[in-house]
C-alpha cells in the first residue's frame, strides 16, 4: 500500500519571516508562507487587503450594533505588539494560557495574543478555500495577534484522523475553514480520542467556505447580523474570531441499528432534504446554487418515504423525567443518553408516537440555518438541550413544497400555515425507514438508511460566536471545562 502523502501545512506567526530565516522546508509537505508574496504562486495576484467592511465591522450591520466592543482594537493590538505578536519558541513551548472572561456580557473568551490551527479543505464548495484564507481570512488575523498553522486536508475523513492525534495543547482553538462536513469529521474525531471528555471542550471555530455553510450562517445570525453569503459571510465569521468571544452549542448524539455511533454538529435530515444535498454534489462548482438546482429537479420526481417517528417533546422532560440509560451505551466512549433505550425496544410511553405514515422529509435541526441562504428555524436558537424537529407529510402539492423552500431563504415558510408541515422542539428522537428508500444526511454527510435514534446534549462543545444572552441551560455540564477569571 503507497504511503499517504504528510499532511500539508505552514505557520504563520506575524512576523513577516521568510523560508530562509526558519528551519528549511520539506520538500515533500511544505507550502510556502503566504506572507511572501513571491513563493505564493499561483496565488500570488490574490488581494491581501482587508475585504469591504472595514477593520472589525460585519458586512451588514443590523440594529446599530458593531462586532467589537472596541473597533480600534484590531489596529491597536497589532501596533503593541510589534512584529511578533506570540512568545519565541515553538508553541508547545510556550506557557499555558487560559481562556478568559469577557465580563461586558458573561461570555468566555480566547486569550490574545491567540494561536490556532486552522483546518481547510482547498477543494471544497467553489475550490478557492485557500485563496479565500489568503485574501480575506489572513489580513483580519494579523492585525487581531491571531498567529495560525494551516493544514490542508487531502481525502475523506483526513481532518478525522488529524485530531485524533493532534496535540491540542498547542492550540487556542481549532479553526475549520470549509463547509460543514469538515466540522463534522473534527468533532467526531475528537470524541474518538482516549481523552475526549477533554478534548471535546477545545474552542472551535467555523470560516465558511463549502456550499452550504449552515452553522457559520445560523453563527452569523446569533451574532445579531443580517443573513449574508460567500465572502461578506466569511468576513463576519473571521471578525467574530478576531473578536474570541465563545458561546456553549448543544451537540447531537446518534445512534444506529447497526450499531453505529456518531455526533452531529447542526442536523440529520432524511428524504427531500437529504436528497437534494447528495444528489446536488454533481454541481458543488455552482456554490450554494447546487442547492437550488437541486430542489428544483428533485421537486420534478417527488418522493415519498415510509417510516415510523418519535420523539420525546421538551414539556414531557421535566414532568416525565428521563427514561433509564440504555444498558448497551454504558462501556462505550462519549456521553451518556440517558433519555434513550435500545432500538430494538419501543420508546418509552412518554414520548410521542407519529404513526407509520408516508413522509417528503424529516429533519432535526440543532441551529437555525440549513444554508446560508435557508432559514429553516425561524423561532431562533435552541435553548440548551433542544433541537428543531420538522417533518412533511405525503399529500402535500409540489406547488406548495416550492413555495415553502423560496419562502425559507427569509424564513417566511412557516407564515403559510401549511397542514403537512409539523414543527415541534424535542430533546431526543427515533425515526425507523420502513421501505429502504432514501438516505441519511449527517451534517451533509451520507449515511445509509436504517432505524436512528438521538438525543441532544446540552452546551457540550464551544464555538466561537457573538456576545448572545445566554441560553438557559438544564443544568451545568458536566465536565466542562475550568476556566480561570482574570
Amino acid at each position: 500500500m503507497p504511503e499517504r502523502a504528510a499532511p500539508r501545512a505552514w505557520s504563520e506567526d506575524l512576523a513577516g519571516r521568510s523560508p530562509a530565516q526558519g528551519a528549511a522546508p520539506d520538500s515533500a509537505s511544505a507550502v510556502s508562507s503566504p506572507s511572501d508574496p513571491a513563493a505564493a504562486g499561483d496565488d500570488a495576484d490574490a488581494s491581501t487587503a482587508p475585504a469591504p467592511g472595514g477593520e472589525g465591522e460585519p458586512l451588514s450591520r443590523h440594529r446599530d450594533a458593531r462586532l467589537g466592543s472596541n473597533d480600534k482594537e484590531l489596529k491597536a493590538g497589532a501596533a503593541a505588539t510589534g512584529s511578533s505578536p506570540t512568545a519565541p519558541g515553538p508553541p508547545w513551548q510556550r506557557e499555558t494560557r487560559v481562556e478568559v472572561m469577557n465580563p461586558a456580557c458573561g461570555a468566555w473568551s480566547l486569550p490574545r495574543p491567540c494561536r490556532v490551527l486552522v483546518l481547510l479543505n482547498p477543494r471544497g464548495g467553489k475550490g478557492k478555500a485557500l485563496q479565500l484564507f489568503r485574501s480575506h481570512v489572513q489580513p483580519l488575523l494579523a492585525r487581531a495577534d491571531v498567529s495560525f498553522t494551516l493544514m490542508l486536508t487531502e481525502h475523506r475523513n483526513h481532518a478525522r484522523e488529524l485530531v485524533r492525534v493532534e496535540e491540542l495543547g498547542r492550540w487556542d482553538a481549532l479553526v475549520v475553514m470549509s463547509g460543514d462536513g469538515l466540522m463534522h469529521e473534527v468533532v467526531n474525531g475528537l470524541m474518538e480520542r482516549p481523552d475526549w471528555e477533554t478534548a471535546i471542550h477545545k474552542p472551535l471555530c467555523s470560516l465558511p467556505a463549502g456550499s452550504g455553510n449552515a452553522l457559520a450562517a445560523s453563527l452569523n445570525h446569533y451574532a445579531g447580523y443580517e443573513q449574508v453569503t460567500n465572502e461578506d459571510l466569511l468576513t463576519n465569521c473571521t471578525l467574530l474570531l478576531c473578536r474570541r468571544l465563545l458561546a456553549p452549542m448543544n451537540l447531537l448524539s446518534l445512534q444506529t441499528a447497526s450499531g453505529l455511533r456518531l455526533f452531529s454538529v447542526l442536523s440529520l435530515a432524511w428524504g427531500f432534504i437529504a436528497d437534494v444535498d447528495l444528489e446536488s454534489e454533481r454541481f458543488r462548482r455552482l456554490g450554494e446554487m447546487r442547492f437550488t438546482l437541486g430542489t428544483f429537479l428533485r421537486l420534478a420526481a417527488l418522493r415519498v418515504y415510509k417510516g415510523t417517528l418519535a420523539y420525546l417533546p421538551v414539556e414531557r422532560v421535566v414532568s416525565q423525567g428521563p427514561a433509564p440509560a440504555a444498558v448497551e451505551r454504558q462501556n462505550q466512549q462519549g456521553p451518556t443518553d440517558a433519555h434513550l433505550v435500545p432500538l430494538q425496544e419501543p420508546v418509552p410511553p412518554h414520548w410521542t408516537v407519529v404513526p407509520e405514515q408516508d413522509f417528503v422529509l424529516v429533519l432535526a435541526l440543532l441551529h437555525t440555518h440549513l444554508s446560508s441562504e435557508m432559514f429553516a428555524a425561524p423561532m431562533g436558537q435552541c435553548p440548551a438541550g433542544t433541537m428543531h424537529l420538522f417533518y412533511v407529510r405525503a399529500g402535500v402539492s409540489r406547488a406548495m413544497l416550492l413555495r415553502l423552500f423560496l419562502a425559507m431563504e427569509k424564513g417566511k415558510h412557516m407564515d403559510y400555515d401549511c397542514p403537512y408541515l409539523v414543527y415541534v422542539p424535542v430533546v431526543a428522537f427515533r425515526l425507523e425507514p420502513k421501505d429502504g428508500k432514501g438516505v441519511f444526511a449527517v451534517d451533509g454527510e451520507l449515511m445509509i438508511s436504517e432505524a436512528v435514534q438521538g438525543q441532544v446534549h446540552p452546551d457540550y462543545i464551544w464555538m466561537v460566536s457573538g456576545c448572545v444572552e445566554p441560553q438557559p441551560s438544564q443544568k451545568p455540564q458536566q465536565g466542562a471545562p475550568q476556566r480561570e477569571h482574570l
